[in-house]
């Protein structure tokens, strides 16, 4: 005699740790596998995208803040720079290095969030979290000292950025980026060959690089399907096209290369912030722009590769003070388009474990 299960549902949110945020998984259970998923958003909404065109350019640039909350530099880069290509403004040399400190910085925290959690989410122990947010905690530190604020930056202005940074901040980062490899050897030494990591993440959430190019994922969830595209790269902005540095990108194109691929990441930033900080040019931080810009009728897509990977802006002008049309191409939403790919037929501490290697923000999302 043969037995049946009867498939369930079974939801996972809006409020539950392992979503990182405001999101919903209902999920279709037959036993402990999973049979089907659907993934809910919209749970923080706050309609970002209809209140900018009731906004003057440069009001806009809080909002880009809260998209992309643990990433705000990113956000307010290329919202500034779809608005310079819009308005024709030209950006001092010096800002385009300090853009790119700025960018590289938020980067590695961010990534480090996103490590730190991932691990977790493993069913690992809270000491690399800790350990990574002990870094964080020092780039925070250097938002703070510069533009006043931690999180929520506020930093990038049209023309150019708010601050020049003050004569603390040097020493400050020069402690950081001569800290961060020996930081960077030491994440790989705890958990490259960690047993619990590798046996929760090798093989988990596995993405093709032809579903990944055609899903149209961007930052580390493609390049750890083994696809080296970067924005810096392919279409360099700022002045990333005077930086050497590398793509890193995984093999296998699961949840632990993804994981590599970010921590690698990191390193390679580290170089970036590294050139940057040497060949940082002395001269004004902006380019002064009227207090209510009116760019010229026409049309601009400006995108910056993020941590999450491709952030884009597409903003239009009627000649007024604010724009008529505001979009935000948001990674997070896109990247987690796949997420039901990755997860029927697994069990769902890996379906989990599949999510956390997504690293998305929920703000960026429902925006």
């Amino acid at each position: 005699m043969t037995t049946a299960t009867e498939p369930y549902v079974l939801n996972i949110g809006p409020q539950h740790p392992s979503t990182h945020g405001v999101f919903r998984l209902r999920v279709v259970m037959d036993g402990e596998r999973i049979q089907d998923m659907d993934m809910v958003v919209g749970y923080l909404h706050r309609s970002m995208e209809k209140l900018a065109e009731e906004r003057t350019y440069t009001q806009n640039i809080p909002f880009t803040d809260r998209a992309d909350y643990l990433a705000a530099m990113s956000g307010n880069l290329g919202y500034c720079l779809a608005v310079e290509m819009l308005s024709g403004v030209e950006v001092p040399e010096r800002a385009s290095y300090l853009r790119v400190i700025f960018a590289e910085l938020q980067r590695i925290a961010s990534h480090s969030m996103a490590n730190g959690t991932f691990v977790n989410d493993a069913g690992a122990w809270q000491t690399p979290l800790m350990y990574m947010f002990r870094e964080r905690e020092r780039i925070l530190d250097l938002f703070e000292m510069t533009g006043g604020a931690r999180l929520t930056t506020n930093y990038m202005r049209i023309g150019g950025v708010a601050f020049d940074p003050p004569p603390e901040f040097f020493p400050a980062i020069e402690s950081l980026v001569s800290d961060l490899p020996d930081r960077i050897d030491e994440y790989a030494e705890l958990l490259i060959d960690n047993e619990i990591l590798l046996a929760r993440s090798r093989g988990v959430g596995t993405i093709t690089a032809e579903d990944a190019i055609n899903g149209s994922l961007s930052g580390p969830m493609l390049r750890g399907s083994g696809v080296p595209w970067d924005l810096r790269k392919a279409e360099p902005y700022c002045v990333y096209d005077r930086m050497d540095f590398d793509i890193p990108v995984g093999r296998n194109g699961d949840a632990y290369d993804r994981f590599l691929v970010r921590l690698e990441e990191v390193r390679q930033s580290t170089k970036i912030i590294r050139q940057a900080l040497d060949g940082l040019p002395s001269g004004p931080h902006k380019t002064d722009i009227p207090l209510a810009l009116r760019p010229d009728p026409g049309e601009a897509y400006g995108r910056v590769e993020g941590p999450r990977g491709e952030l884009g802006f597409y903003v239009v002008s009627d000649g007024g003070s604010a724009p008529f049309r505001f979009h935000v191409r948001a990674p997070s939403l896109i990247n987690l388009s796949l997420l039901r790919e990755m997860a029927v037929g697994s069990s769902l501490p890996d379906a989990i474990v599949a999510l956390g290697s997504v690293d998305i923000v929920v703000g960026e999302i429902d925006r």
